[in-house]
């Protein structure tokens, strides 16, 4: 064939090929791609009041340090820095939002009346007085305060005893400075060739609450190998000891009792001696080394990444300082400091379900054969559930595009104290269809709405636990509070045999994962289309029937029973009672059909277990009583 033919069909060929591309390309057809969707705009819910916010926000760095000018002013200058104060000094604790009471501030957000006052709470110690004691001051108004006024009596029906007041990090440290420099040293020999201490070695970790009756203020600690970079609470030596520390000097502290090996001493002195002696059965801990100690470290090569979660067309929702914002939802969030997280004034399109969600206080107990473990009751709030809340990292304890929130703190030291990456907030896609449907009789179609939830999240790491709590708002309206617990285990020297194991399970060498209880209090006050509300219980029932059509045959036919629960007594519901099938907060509005509206009130979390009525601490944990 002449060449010049075949250049020709060559060409003509390469031109074809390319036109087909281009149209299977480009073509709208059956089997191209499918149409691009239409971009949809997201507009956010409106606020109503623009300065709404500022009625729930955190104190700022400037009001926190105007309060902290203005108490240095009026208690005169015997107040002590927290952080350098001794227990017989005079210092602020902290301070933080006094929150404004309900009725004014729905009087501002509903009806238009003038904010109430924006104040603060500050917790002063008072261990330089003759009768030293602990008040509670709310200062203002804020930004310019300009009066204070007592009121301890009022929020807990008597001044306060001294000794009621959280440990300050400098007792903290004046308590292991005793130990290391007063204690420690009366057992040189024992603690040199049974735990390979080198005065740096071991760490303390502390007991709750200090004391087994009122006016005690003596502390169980627990001493651990101190591996750096790693969490100690996984390498107990079994050595503990019981601190007084009741009086205003630590000069006069003093080791009460010394436990060691199911055995209880004097003190360290007559455990050496017994040592030295001969009589004393040891068990040799020696410092692991930091590659054999328990780590999050991972101790194989990383694989592949996980999955990511992106917005192809950018956040949904909008932060505004504590506002936030979306297509659906509207709510205000702040950070107590003690208490942790809470959002308020909680508007579904516009109109408020919940005037408070909250995280009030979260509780464990644990049992052991060491009077350490054994007397562990954690209060987490009195170490700061909010405090503790800081360096959420993205990628891990939150998506990537969420919205990370600073927030200003004023506990333990005189000076405001930035928690960087307190709060996230984040969409998230739920992986369910929100509703779906594919239907196959008769007509055949297809319906489905994909699931994304707007979250906000902080992450308390108080000790060694680290709880993470979200509260998630649902496109259809839902609200749910939920918390993670993660973080390492308490755990006791495991010195016993089987006996032992009743408290727990082994997870090392000589290491006991103590058995443990957790309770978490949330506070919810909704506000379902309007004020008066109140709770709706009811259940399903068998009834039996005779078919109508067929009067010889009987029917086992279920059917609701309803009942209004007018009290607020008849609304808890104590542990081992069930709770109703179903349980809703009415309304006295209807729907377009008549029925109440209202929102129903489901628990997922497993029965609880509650410390006994006849126990001495179980006052301080009654809201556990019920559920």
């Amino acid at each position: 064939m002449n060449l010049k033919v075949v250049l020709v069909f060559l060409a003509l060929s390469v031109i074809t090929v390319f036109a087909l591309a281009y149209v299977l390309l480009t073509s709208q057809g059956s089997s191209s791609q499918p149409p691009r969707c239409p971009s949809v705009s997201y507009s956010a819910q409106p606020w109503t009041h623009p300065g709404q916010s500022q009625l729930f926000a955190d104190l700022s760095r400037e009001e926190l340090t105007a309060v902290m000018s203005f108490l240095t002013q009026k208690l005169g200058p015997g107040l002590v820095d927290a952080a350098q104060a001794h227990p017989f000094d005079n210092c602020v604790f902290s301070v933080e939002l006094q929150l404004p009471p309900k009725a004014a501030a729905l009087a501002y957000l509903d009806r238009g009346s003038p904010p109430p006052a924006r104040e603060a709470l500050a917790i002063v110690f008072f261990g330089g007085q003759p009768q030293p004691n602990v008040t509670e001051l709310v200062v203002g108004p804020l930004p310019h305060p300009s009066y204070l006024r007592d009121v301890t009596v009022e929020r807990h029906g008597g001044p306060l005893p001294y000794h009621r007041r959280p440990v300050l990090g400098t007792e903290s440290a004046q308590m292991w400075k005793h130990l290391k420099e007063v204690e420690l040293p009366k057992a040189p020999v024992f603690l040199a060739s049974v735990f390979n201490y080198s005065g740096s070695t071991l760490a303390a970790l502390h007991a709750t609450p200090r004391g087994l009756r009122s006016g005690d203020r003596a502390t169980w600690i627990a001493l651990y190998h101190n591996i750096s970079g790693v969490g100690i609470f996984l390498h107990p030596v079994g050595l503990e000891l019981l601190l007084d520390h009741r009086a205003l000097d630590p000069a006069r502290w003093a080791v009460q009792q010394v436990f060691y090996l199911g055995r209880y001493y004097a003190d360290l002195g007559q455990l050496e001696w017994e040592f030295k002696a001969g009589r004393l059965e040891a068990v040799r801990v020696p410092l692991p080394l930091p590659v054999g100690a328990s780590s999050l470290r991972s101790r194989v090569s990383p694989g592949p990444l996980p999955p990511l979660q992106f917005s192809p067309q950018g956040s949904r929702y909008s932060v505004q300082g504590n506002l936030v914002a979306s297509s659906l939802w509207t709510f205000t969030f702040g950070h107590g400091v003690f208490s942790g997280m809470r959002i308020f004034d909680v508007r579904f399109k516009g109109e408020r379900v919940a005037y408070e969600v909250s995280v009030q206080e979260c509780v464990s107990v644990y049992g052991a054969d060491s009077p350490k473990t054994m007397m562990t009751r954690y209060l987490d709030s009195s170490y700061g559930l909010g405090l503790h809340s800081r360096g959420l990292v993205r990628g891990v304890d939150c998506p990537y595009q969420s919205t990370m929130v600073d927030i200003h703190v004023l506990v333990g030291k005189g000076a405001v104290q930035l928690l960087p990456g307190a709060v996230c907030v984040f969409e998230e896609a739920q992986g369910l269809p929100l509703r779906r449907h594919h239907n196959h009789l008769q007509s055949h179609f297809y319906g489905g709405l994909a699931g994304s939830v707007l979250v906000v999240r902080s992450v308390s790491s108080v000790g060694n636990y680290d709880y993470i709590w979200d509260f998630v708002l649902h496109p259809n309206g839902a609200l749910e509070g939920r918390v993670h617990a993660t973080g390492y285990i308490n755990t006791a020297f495991l010195s016993g045999g089987e006996e032992s194991l009743l408290f727990g399970n082994r997870v090392g060498e000589r290491v006991l994962g103590a058995v443990h209880t957790h309770a978490f209090h949330f506070k919810l006050d909704l506000d379902v289309a309007g004020l008066k509300n109140w709770v709706v219980a009811e259940d399903v029932v068998f009834k039996p029937v005779a078919a109508p059509w067929s009067p010889e045959h009987q029917l086992q036919r279920p059917q609701l029973t309803r009942q209004v629960l007018g009290r607020e007594d008849l609304t808890a519901f104590f542990l081992g009672n069930p709770l109703p099938r179903y349980l809703y907060l009415a309304s006295n509005q209807t729907n377009s059909w008549g029925h109440q509206r209202g929102y129903r009130i489901q628990i997922h979390s497993p029965l609880g277990i509650h410390m006994p009525l006849d126990s001495d601490m179980e006052r301080a944990l009654s809201w556990g009583r019920s559920k």
